[in-house]
């Protein structure tokens, strides 16, 4: 399957800034227990490449991404450790050209119709709508789906377990990306059979919304 359909499979993608690269094997040990394998790794915190890097290595089967990709240099960081998808925040030309001679997927962050057309002149069709809650949340992306019938989404940014749901039911949505299952708060406490309840939590919860 390609990226996207793995992603789509999955519906939600775990948005995880790692605070110090020890807690990498532990976080992706607990996602794959709690059946969700798949994780975007930001490039919040210096921990970003050695995580992916570390994962990628012990945990090969874990769809790995980058997120919070905002130049060509982490882009090269973030292959170099082993990303398989890059995620940015926004819709930089120079980054998704960069990732396009790469042969790299990225899903660049979209909020307006100006820039999901820019992407669409880039040949780009599935977008991070982000910040997802604080731009208009469900009401704004059903809208926005109306012209663009042809464009899917993956929105970041104010979802968790509450609210993940109205967001799966919009055709156009491929995954949405979240972070309540992966706090930092989590990892620090190495807590690490939380992150393993709430990503098996949350699949079944995505389960019997599709069902």
């Amino acid at each position: 399957m390609s990226i996207i359909e793995r992603a789509q499979q999955l519906g939600i993608i775990p948005v995880v800034a790692i605070p110090k690269s020890e807690y990498a094997l532990p976080l992706a040990e607990a996602l794959l227990a709690g059946g969700l394998p798949c994780a975007e790794i930001t490039f919040r915190t210096a921990a970003a490449a050695e995580s992916i890097a570390q994962i990628k290595q012990r945990f090969p089967e874990l769809l790995l991404g980058a997120g919070t990709v905002l130049t060509t240099a982490q882009v090269d960081a973030a292959l170099n450790a082993g990303a398989e998808f890059i995620v940015s925040p926004g819709s930089n030309p120079a980054t998704i050209t960069y990732c396009q001679q790469k042969g790299i997927t990225i899903f660049p962050g979209v909020c307006t119709p100006t820039e999901i057309e820019m992407n669409l002149e880039q040949g780009i069709d599935v977008m991070k709508f982000f910040p997802a809650e604080p731009a208009g949340g469900v009401k704004f992306l059903k809208a926005i789906c109306a012209p663009y019938k042809d464009v899917r989404f993956i929105p970041t940014g104010g979802i968790d377990a509450k609210n993940i749901g109205d967001y799966l039911a919009i055709p156009q949505v491929v995954a949405c990306g979240g972070s309540w299952m992966v706090k930092p708060e989590l990892m620090t406490e190495n807590n690490f059979a939380e992150v393993q309840r709430l990503a098996a939590e949350a699949v079944a919860f995505v389960k019997t919304i599709r069902a």
